[in-house]
């Protein structure tokens, strides 16, 4: 064997022909060196993960700790100039020639294929990686000590690969050095540094992650440090790392948990210790989620790590995605992630959007909910305490990678739906519920419940309110709110501590302190949280009842609304021992205000509570109550008296005594008193008084009034029982004291101090005599200098009754008399020729009467002129209602009003008493004056429309005009002039105006403008036909007032009325103004409008003429350049309206019109515009004079503007052949214009014209979206004809000039945007290598089809074309070659690099399915030829490999026939039910024969492989043979005709120890069965006897194949035990030792199954232990100590029994 050197030699000569022959591959060696550089620079990789990733995956002798050491240096060993070395040391087994032969080439990596082995690196760059901060690394390994360099070989001009033997630096001796130690690790490999590379290699090493080490599976040691001479020129920061594995725990075949024990020490500080509770779990890899990096790997290898402890970082983040190494990515999990991810070449982060790394994603929930279940529920001995930190594991916050929210997403889809929660039982015992089960409590309701358990309350009903279970308390704490509201963990229903609260017995079963602090949870909560629930309706606010005792109200019976509601009180801390007075006097007033005091004990204990302000706050303001001192209590008692005679009495007692004890003052009682209730003399009880009044017959009142008028008024007469002795809640009054109490306290009265009532009495109804009336006057006089206001009804009973004497009809009321006074003497003279008027009578009551002047005004008397005056008029107007006033009557009255005018006496209120009166006659009959007109000439014209009262020329006479003055006083009109309101006023009907005269109209003009409230003039006239116009009178509202600037529009159509000012003259112009206000159209603005409709009406007839369109033209061009404009909604009218005629043959707006040019020529061929028709049958040519006109009101005029009518005119002949080069050409100018100019874009509709076969390609005549336009970018893929490539050779070279154009109107230009197309294309072609270039270039950008349909492949047949099928008919692999007649395997058709587009576009299945592999097996069932054993297992390898929950209930479902073979290995398929698993190796031999049992590989197939497939086969509907078939032991006939020997079984077994022994397994704690069962199971054992017997005992086993097909097999049993006759049979046999083994398991066997008849599970586990007991003989001393070693015993009752049954000798 050569030497190491002498292997590099070999190597430099024979690869790269240094001293040797040229090697033919060193073309493809350069080639690929060329690629390893670009490769290597142009990804970002992570040197120094890539090589602890090589020491991961290098091999280690067995006993050996791996390490890995990274010692940087100052030092220059290698005498390369470099400023830093970095060296790695490694303990690995060392280089081998073959990893020296690999690491001088490219891409020939001894670790590839092994990806399923246990290797980690993947990216294709390793070592070489080292290149990156290094030119020259250098290797000592096994001897060998090599060098390569970044710069090609002088040699062979190679770089990177080309080995080179070190012969002088660095030594070995200079390695050691550094290392500080005389051995080295086998392998070292050393970088001199470049010099732009030490800082960064340094930042590297500083930031190695301490979790490094987390889920390597090797390397268990990691270093950094700097060694340099001067330590102070240390920079990097060192660490060494360690991992240490226990507890290794399987669960099950797929998983295992163990703790990882992680340390590190930075720069020798203290070290930093963290374990991690780790899972692995495996997984099956899914066909859909395999990549070509992984087709090695067949199972998902998911781990994860959960940190006791605050996890290790050294002050970096903490990655959560590990593959094998860290990654940068941050997940916000509190776990850890490891799995085989694909990882980015930087190795920062995996590939989300790469469907591997997406299947083991999908496996992440599943190991999490298996680990985080083991956790949880697998903790048996844990306290429930101690699990709730296990919670914070779960992923509650979400992480930056959507992906991660994903997996996120359906861990708590699964947790919720896990009983994982533990609840609180206040016992040992732990349960689990599902989080939506679950609820939680408030904080400060566990401290009260908490309180109340050591109170002695009972709460182990917790769990029972409502069906909700309460989160453990352990559990229920803020730290893990977050925890909870992830899950879902919602607090209970409010209504649950309702439940609670009343069932715990938390009011009365606890102490006042934590009853107060109950009190104050729900106060606290009381808004958010328990307002308006359950807790309303539950005892809970104690009170003191009548008898003493306490008792609870509940919320809502304290808070009630209505009058009468319970209340719960609490006496005034601030008034001393008032609580007991108050309690006292409630009970005598038998709680009649509702108001129940909160017990003594409970008050003291508020005083003292912490929170006593919140708790009182809510007491009073939710619970209503109040805080009562004794006064507040007394205005209580006082509104709840209410009909109770003997509680007002005692009210009035209370007051008293309260008064005396000093429980209220002087002032409180007299506020108290004024609203007591009071008892009267009837027994009435009264609460609202005006005044109190002495009794009846002690008051002056009564003599004086003799009825009392104060009754109505609510004074109260007391009653007698307030004279009476009283005893009174413990408190006596004396007679007396009571009335005296409250004629202080609230006082009675008597004329002449009390005041008078608001009522009438009858004695002034009557005449009163001389001294009644003074009487009453003085009364009346006392009243006044008191100031009282003198009552309304007691006034007007005074004033109104007839009792003063007078001299005119003898007694008369004071309002109707008169006291004589200068100078009203003079004036009732006078007016006494009109009335009588009455005077007091002075010859009856002497001049005393004047004294009494104040007093009588006050009462009515009259004593004024202006009183005189009015009661004239009065009495004037009194005779006109009852008969008609005569002529002489009133001009005596306007006499009248002249005299008091020429007297300048005051004449107001007479004028006012007599100008409402109806006595002045009038053209409308007897009216007041007010109002009515003194006719004149100036009333003639208003007569004509106005209905006027004149006063009746013909009845006064004309001497009526001499009083002119006094008829306006009194409201008669005189003059037109400024009273032009009274023609409106009594304006006539509207029909009695129609047809006016120019002067009627004129007036009313007038009126209008001089009067400003006109509404009823101008509603009469507008509902009038009252102007007279050009078409006859018409209504205002028709009529039009010319103007001679826009009067030509009426000349457009007719029909318009203008009102005939030559009829009205031109004074009518001058009410503009007016006749606007009655309708008249007067301005340009509303005309327009009116016009504007009319010009729409008669366009949407389409009865435009020719006049019409010529006339309105003519208009608009006279209007041009006045203020008249038209407003824009006509305009719009105008512009939007069909009114123009074109020559498509219809009326269309003006905006869609074009006047024809000759510009429009070229365009029309492939267009149909709407010119205006300007043919001598219609408008004419004429209409071009109006081209100005046109063009404003949006004609179309010039083809610039003209160019958006195109697309909607667009109108392709049928035949496209017709449509020239020019056609086309001149649209795409079009569409050019439409872009650039109009800014416009292509919209739906005109690509739905354009859609049309009009453009000429390749590929005959398409629409634009369904062409390509062929440029230099398309020929690295095709030739022109490829495709549907326009047709240049037709349209020439200038089509390449409209690439803009075209692809805005469909065309494709771009090389990414033609997939679609093409692939569309590809249909219609049968041409191989056209469909491959189209698949090259689809490949290269990445398309994929959106529909199905779309998923065709084409499958050439050699020379002779081929055919298009769907993907589902094609795979890329066929692996177990067993699908070549199923599916077209594309492998063996197409090159490799198509392949990827077949599987991710097409997505052609990369291997069969397993339903694909299903449906194989279904063939092989149906057809009749034999199937190979080849075919046979790699079927079921296939199913193995894949198998879960969904392929067992697959294959059960799908799978009719099973596999089963001969003893020649022929295999057969059967019915699955008639196919056996050979469970039993005896039976398996009986019917060995027999075509019935599945069948394994013979090769390369483990128990435990073997094991797994049974089981899949028992899932699919095999049976077991042992359970399957029909067991019948030999009947042996009587004794009589087979010879027996009966036996003692002494001289073959120790029968007493065989009990024993059963006895003992029949007590065991797995079986638990009672004695009495025990001792019944071997009382059958004691009562047999034993035979033996020369007939063998056999046994039958049958087995139904079919309803026909049964076999039957016979196996000597040697033994049997006849449960019938209690009799045991033994074969004797000629060659007992030679049997002996089987004799011993059948009867050990059939003692079992006699003894455990009804626990037939146990019986291959009690048959063993006998089997034990045969081999020992079951002698008793042998026999104690298998029991013993096998832990069992026996106790006091079996003991017992053995001894009875089996006594010792």
């Amino acid at each position: 064997m050569a030497s190491p050197k002498q292997h590099v030699q070999e190597i430099r000569r024979t690869k790269f022909s240094i001293g040797g022959e040229p090697n033919p591959l060193t073309e493809d060696l350069h080639h690929a060196v060329k690629n390893l550089s670009a490769e290597l620079y142009a990804k970002d990789v992570h040197f120094l993960m890539e090589l602890v990733q090589n020491a991961e995956d290098n091999s280690y002798n067995e006993g050996v700790k791996p390490r890995l050491e990274f010692v940087i240096t100052s030092d220059d060993i290698t005498d390369t100039g470099a400023p830093a070395t970095l060296l790695i040391f490694n303990n690995e087994k060392g280089f081998s020639p073959k990893n020296i032969e690999s690491i001088c080439s490219v891409g020939r990596s001894t670790k590839k294929g092994n990806r399923s082995s246990g290797y980690i690196g993947e990216k294709g760059i390793g070592f070489k990686s080292v290149f990156l901060v290094t030119a020259q690394p250098d290797i000592f390994s096994n001897e060998y000590q090599i060098r390569f360099n970044e710069k090609p070989c002088p040699h062979c001009s190679l770089g990177y690969i080309v080995p080179e033997w070190i012969e002088e630096k660095p030594t070995l001796a200079d390695i050691k050095k550094i290392y500080g130690e005389d051995s080295l690790p086998t392998t070292t490999i050393v970088l001199p540094l470049k010099p732009d590379k030490v800082n960064p290699v340094k930042q590297q090493l500083s930031n190695v992650h301490p979790e490094v080490l987390l889920f390597l599976t090797k390397i268990r040691q990691l270093s950094v440090r700097e060694v340099n001479e001067n330590p102070t020129q240390n920079t990097v920061t060192g660490v060494s790392i360690s991992s240490e594995v226990d507890f290794v725990t399987r669960k099950n075949m797929n998983a295992e948990s163990y703790t990882l024990h992680l340390s590190a020490e930075e720069n020798s500080d203290d070290e930093m210790e963290c374990s991690y509770y780790m899972w692995k779990q495996k997984f099956p890899v899914r066909l859909e989620n395999i990549v070509e990096r992984r087709t090695d790997v067949e199972e998902w290898v998911v781990t994860l790590a959960f940190p006791n402890q605050e996890r290790l970082h050294r002050g970096k983040s903490s990655p959560g995605v590990y593959a094998f190494l860290p990654t940068e990515m941050v997940t916000n999990f509190p776990f850890i992630i490891q799995a085989d991810f694909v990882l980015a070449s930087s190795r920062e982060t995996i590939l989300l959007d790469n469907k591997w790394n997406q299947g083991i994603l999908e496996c992440v929930p599943f190991a999490f909910m298996d680990a985080f279940k083991t956790l949880v529920i697998g903790s048996d001995q844990a306290p429930v305490s101690s699990l709730a930190r296990m919670f914070k594991f779960l992923p509650v916050e979400s992480s930056p990678f959507e992906k991660f929210n994903h997996v996120r997403d359906k861990i708590k889809a699964k947790l919720v739906e896990e009983n994982i929660i533990p609840i609180e039982t206040y016992t040992e015992q732990k349960h689990f519920y599902k989080p939506g089960e679950v609820r939680r409590l408030l904080p400060e309701f566990w401290d009260i419940l908490n309180k109340a358990r050591d109170e002695g309350v009972y709460l182990l009903n917790l769990s029972s309110h409502d069906g909700r279970k309460i989160l453990s308390s352990s559990f229920d704490t803020s730290e893990y709110d977050q925890v909870l509201n992830f899950l879902g963990v919602k607090f209970v229903d409010v209504d649950w501590y309702a439940k609670c609260i009343q069932s715990s017995n938390l009011v009365d079963g606890v102490s006042e302190e934590l009853y107060l602090q109950l009190l104050h949870f729900v106060a606290k909560n009381w808004s958010s949280k328990f307002k308006g629930t359950d807790i309303d309706s539950i005892p809970l606010i104690k009170y003191v009842a009548l008898d003493g005792t306490l008792s609870s109200f509940s919320l809502y019976e304290c808070t009630q609304p209505h009058a009468g509601a319970k209340r719960v009180v609490i006496a005034d801390s601030s008034e001393s021992n008032a609580c007991s007075w108050l309690i006292n006097w409630n009970k005598e007033f038998t709680c009649a205000a509702n108001r129940f005091f909160i017990p003594e004990s409970t008050q003291k204990a508020i005083l003292c509570f912490s929170q006593k302000q919140t708790l009182m706050e809510w007491l009073v303001n939710q619970v209503y109550v109040t805080d009562l001192s004794v006064y507040a209590f007394a205005k209580v008692l006082c509104s709840s008296v209410k009909n109770n005679r003997k509680h007002a009495i005692a009210y009035a007692h209370f007051l008293y005594h309260s008064l005396s004890k000093a429980y209220l003052t002087k002032r409180e009682v007299d506020t108290l008193c004024n609203s007591m209730p009071l008892v009267d003399n009837y027994g009435s009880i009264t609460k609202i008084r005006k005044g109190v009044l002495v009794p009846a017959n002690v008051s002056k009142w009564a003599d004086l009034i003799v009825s009392n008028p104060w009754w109505n008024e609510n004074y109260v007469e007391l009653g007698k029982e307030y004279l009476n002795a009283s005893f009174c809640a413990g408190q006596f009054t004396d007679s007396g004291k009571l009335i005296s109490f409250l004629t202080t306290h609230v006082g009675a009265s008597d004329i002449p101090h009390i005041s008078p009532p608001n009522a009438g009495f009858s004695a002034v109804d009557t005449p009163l005599t001389k001294d009644n009336a003074f009487l009453l006057l003085d009364w009346i006089r006392n009243l006044r200098y008191k100031g009282v206001h003198l009552p309304k009804r007691f006034l007007e009973c005074i004033k109104e009754g007839s009792w003063l004497k007078n001299t005119v009809n003898g007694y008369r009321p004071p309002s109707k008399s008169f006291l004589i006074r200068s100078p009203l003497g003079k004036i009732l003279q006078t007016g006494s020729v009109l009335v009588d008027i009455p005077l007091i009578d002075e010859s009856f009551y002497g001049d005393r009467i004047n004294t009494y002047e104040e007093e009588l005004k006050t009462i009515g008397v009259m004593s004024s002129c202006e009183e005189a005056c009015n009661f004239i008029g009065k009495e004037l107007m009194s005779r006109a209602s009852s008969f008609t006033l005569s002529k002489n009557h009133v001009l005596l009255m306007l006499n009248f009003i002249r005299y008091l005018r020429g007297s300048l006496l005051p004449l107001d209120k007479f004028v006012k008493s007599i100008k409402d009166g109806p006595w002045l006659k009038t053209s409308w009959g007897f009216r007041s004056p007010e109002g009515s007109v003194l006719n004149d000439s100036e009333w003639k014209v208003a007569s004509e429309i106005s209905n006027i009262p004149f006063i009746d020329q013909s009845y006064f006479g004309y001497e009526i005009y001499n009083y002119k003055e006094e008829l306006k006083l009194l409201g008669v009109i005189v003059g037109l002039s400024g009273n032009y309101v009274t023609v409106i006023k009594h304006l006539k009907s509207p029909a009695y105006l129609a047809s006016l005269t120019a002067e009627a109209v004129l007036l009313t003009m007038h009126c209008m403008r001089i009067l400003n409230d006109t509404s009823k003039l101008s509603t009469s006239l507008k509902g009038t036909s009252c102007l007279k116009t050009n078409m006859g009178f018409k209504k205002p509202s028709e009529c039009f007032l010319y103007d001679p600037v826009w009067g030509c529009i009426f000349d457009v159509f007719s029909g318009l009325p203008v009102i005939d000012h030559k009829f009205y003259g031109e004074k009518i112009f001058s009410y503009k103004s007016e006749l606007r206000k009655i309708g008249v159209v007067v301005d340009f603005e509303d005309a327009i409008k009116i016009f504007a409709s009319l010009f729409k009406q008669k366009a949407s007839q389409t009865s435009f003429d020719k006049e019409n369109v010529m006339s309105f033209l003519s208009c608009c061009k006279k209007l041009k350049g006045t203020e008249c404009r038209f407003p824009p909604d006509f305009s719009a009218i105008i512009r939007n309206q069909k009114w123009l005629y074109t020559k498509v043959g219809c009326y269309t707006c003006p905006k869609k019109c074009i006047l024809y040019g000759p510009e429009w020529k070229s365009i029309s061929s492939i267009t149909c515009l709407p010119f205006i028709d300007d043919s001598d049958k219609f408008y004419g040519t004429e209409i071009h004079g109006y081209r100005e006109e046109l063009k404003n009101i949006g004609v179309v005029t010039e083809l610039k503007h003209g160019v958006r009518f195109v697309p909607e005119c667009l109108s392709f002949p049928s035949n496209p052949s017709t449509i020239t080069s020019e056609s086309v050409f001149s649209l795409l100018e079009c569409i050019r214009s439409l872009l650039s100019e109009h800014k416009l874009s292509i919209d739906d509709e005109f690509k739905k014209r354009l859609s049309r076969n009009w453009l000429k390609t390749h590929a005959g005549y398409r629409p634009p979206e369904s062409c390509l336009l062929f440029d230099s970018k398309w020929s690295s893929f095709f030739n022109p004809t490829d495709g549907p490539f326009i047709d240049a050779d037709f349209y020439g070279p200038k089509i390449t000039s409209f690439p803009k154009e075209l692809n805005a109107v469909g065309v494709i230009i771009d090389l990414e945007k033609g997939r679609a197309l093409l692939a569309s294309h590809l249909e219609s072609l049968s041409n191989t290598d056209n469909i491959v270039k189209i698949y090259r270039y689809l490949s290269e950008y990445n398309w994929k089809p959106e529909k199905q349909d779309d998923k065709k492949i084409w499958i050439p047949n050699g020379t002779e074309g081929g055919k298009w099928v769907n993907s589902e008919e094609c795979v890329i692999h066929d692996p177990d070659e067993l699908f070549s007649l199923r599916f077209y395997v594309l492998e063996d058709i197409y090159d490799k690099k198509i392949l990827p587009f077949l599987t991710f576009s097409m997505e052609v299945r990369t291997k069969p399915s397993l339903d694909d592999y299903v449906d194989l097996w279904n063939d092989w069932e149906r057809s009749s030829e034999e199937l190979s054993n080849d075919k046979c297992w790699k079927f079921w390898k296939f199913i193995m490999k894949h198998l879960n929950t969904s392929t067992e209930k697959k294959l059960s479902d799908r799978l009719c026939k099973l596999p089963v073979s001969t003893r020649s290995h022929e295999i057969f398929l059967v019915d699955k039910e008639y196919a056996f698993i050979p469970d039993n190796l005896h039976l398996n031999k009986l019917f060995e024969q027999e075509k019935i049992f599945v069948c394994y590989p013979q090769q390369n197939f483990g128990p435990s492989s073997i094991a797994k497939l049974y089981d899949i086969y028992r899932k699919i509907g095999a049976r077991n043979i042992s359970e399957s078939l029909c067991k019948e032991e030999s009947s042996l006939v009587s004794e009589d005709d087979v010879e027996t020997v009966e036996v003692d079984p002494n001289t073959i077994f120790n029968l007493k120890g065989l009990v024993k022994l059963i006895l003992g397994f029949l007590a065991s704690s797995s079986l638990k069965m009672e004695p009495e069962k025990r001792h019944e199971a071997v009382q059958g054992l004691l009562n047999l006897s034993f035979l033996k017997t020369m007939v063998p005992v056999t046994v039958s086993y049958t087995l139904s194949l079919s309803s026909r097909d049964v076999v039957t097999k016979k196996d000597d049993k040697m033994v049997r035990w006849d449960k019938q006759s209690s009799k045991f049979f033994i074969h004797k046999m000629d060659e007992p030792e030679r049997n002996a083994l089987k004799y011993a398991t059948y009867f050990c066997e059939t003692i079992s199954e006699g003894v455990l008849t009804e626990n037939h599970d146990w019986v291959p586990a009690l048959s063993e232990l006998i089997t034990l007991g045969f081999v020992l003989k079951f002698k008793n001393e042998d026999i104690e100590f298998l029991m013993e070693s096998k832990n069992l015993q026996i106790f006091g009752e079996d003991e017992k029994f053995l001894s009875s049954a089996l006594p010792s000798d």
